[in-house]
């Protein structure tokens, strides 16, 4: 049985194209691999903590040192690399804000993306510890940011491969949804197009 962790950052609850296109992945996913397991983790719906004094000194604390207020500042962070580590397989709805991900998509990353926790620095270098997971990537954007000019802007799929790569994620599939700003023949050009990748991917 298939382990999957499905993430959605985008802020609208509504008309949102990435959580339209996951979803729809997520139930093909489910019916290509019966049985699968499906954990969603809302990061927009139900905010994660940004990072603060407080919750910085106590992810440099050794567990078995931390106070009780220490103790439950850092479960939110354990919950979600335990998500992480029984995943399996991770679906990330990312939509593109400001040419990056959404400050809830980040938070998430910082409460995961944790020193001797989920990678460590070594005398060669850091190596990532969460291996093994296969991560698919559903983009929203606006504009075309994949290629042309505008492609030196795009903070967003390069932040995103760099960071969870470090960590140890590096088989990654990006699926860009674009041109979404760019009149009505173009997202229902987007969406066809993803829907057609989607296809091809779990054909594959």
């Amino acid at each position: 049985m298939a382990n999957i962790l499905f993430i959605n950052s985008s802020a609208r609850s509504t008309g949102s194209i990435s959580r339209q296109l996951t979803s729809e992945f997520i139930e093909q996913l489910k019916a290509a691999q019966p049985g699968s397991n499906v954990v969603e983790r809302d990061v927009a719906a139900n905010p994660i903590p940004h990072l603060d004094e407080k919750m910085l000194g106590t992810f440099f604390t050794p567990a078995d040192k931390r106070s009780a207020e220490q103790q439950a500042l850092v479960k939110i962070s354990e919950e979600l690399i335990a998500e992480v580590n029984a995943a399996d397989t991770i679906v990330i709805g990312a939509p593109m804000y400001n040419f990056s991900i959404t400050s809830t998509l980040k938070a998430w990353i910082d409460h995961v993306a944790r020193a001797g926790v989920t990678f460590k620095y070594t005398e060669t270098g850091p190596v990532g510890l969460v291996q093994g997971k296969k991560v698919y990537i559903f983009t929203s954007r606006g504009g075309v940011y994949s290629e042309g000019p505008a492609k030196v802007m795009d903070f967003h799929e390069t932040y995103l491969r760099a960071v969870l790569g470090f960590i140890g994620m590096t088989d990654i599939t990006f699926i860009h949804s674009e041109g979404l700003g760019m009149g009505e023949a173009a997202v229902e050009k987007a969406i066809a197009q993803t829907r057609q990748t989607i296809g091809t991917l779990l054909a594959a």
